[in-house]
Formats: C-alpha cells, structure tokens, sequence
C-alpha cells in the first residue's frame, strides 16, 4: 500500500507534543477570557479593522498585537496534522481503511455540530463555537482514528 502523502512514523511524537501544549496553552487562554498575551509583537495584518477603528482602506498593515491565540492555534494545527497524517509502525490496508472512515466520521461529525451551532447558538457565543469548529475536524479525527485502532488492537488479543 503506497500512500504518499503520509509523514514517516517518527514525527508522531513530536506532532502529539505540539498538539497537546497547543490545547493545553488554548484553553489556558481560553480560560483567561482570551486576556492572555504575554507576547506581543508588530505583525503584518491584512484588512485590519479594529474594534473601535474602521477598516481604512489599506490592503496590508503594520499593527502591534498578542500573538499568543496564534500561537497557541498554528501549534493544534500543524501537531493535529502531524499526528493525523504520519504513517503506523505497521501501515496496511486495515490501517488506511481506518484512516479513511475516521476521515469521513470527522467531517460528517464536525459538520453536523456545525448545523446544530447555526440553529440554536447565537451571538458572541456562536464565534466562540466557530474558533472551536476551526480544530475540530482534527480533533474528531485523532481521537475516532485512535479510538478504532485501540479498539481493533483489544480484539486481537
């Protein structure tokens, strides 16, 4: 079986490190009331709109800003994808039919708790959701790819 756009399997440990301190340093912030910004640094913005300032016409602009929610997000990402997408000690076709089924839960799941979001959740708390739906996807995937496999692995034995 030929899969080429899997990772080689010694990246796993250091994607499930980058994903686990991304959650754990997200919901620390989340936890703050999104008040946690011990870095800040001038980041290049592209059509920024402040909250008290209207968007001024410019394509791209210089602004100062914590980057601590982007951090925190490009580590859950790529961890997520690193995890999600390095290949099994063994990879055989049971390993990639589980993958795939996992990828299809994962989408069909995050897309139904989005519809259920749209229907009953509004306002600030419906943005709060729609950062969440952002790891979502990945989450659902790692966790019903893991889950199958662990589950598969009991059977056997």
């Amino acid at each position: 079986m030929k899969t080429n756009y899997l990772l080689p399997h010694k990246y796993k440990i250091f994607g499930w490190i980058l994903f686990i301190l991304g959650i754990i340093y997200g919901l620390v912030i989340a936890a703050s009331g999104y008040d946690h910004e011990p870095l800040r640094m001038k980041v290049l913005a592209l059509f920024y709109e402040g909250i008290l300032e209207p968007y001024n016409g410019n394509i791209a602009n210089i602004i100062e800003t914590g980057v601590s929610n982007e951090i925190a997000s490009i580590a859950i990402i790529l961890g997520g994808l690193i995890v999600g997408f390095s290949k099994e000690k063994i990879e055989d076709e049971f390993i990639y039919k589980l993958r795939k089924d996992s990828l299809v839960w994962a989408i069909i799941f995050n897309y139904a708790v989005l519809i259920f979001t749209i229907l009953f959740i509004y306002d600030l708390t419906f943005f709060h959701v729609l950062v969440y739906n952002m790891f979502t996807p990945l989450v659902f995937f790692i966790l019903r790819f893991n889950f199958l496999k662990l589950k598969s692995n009991s059977h056997e034995e």
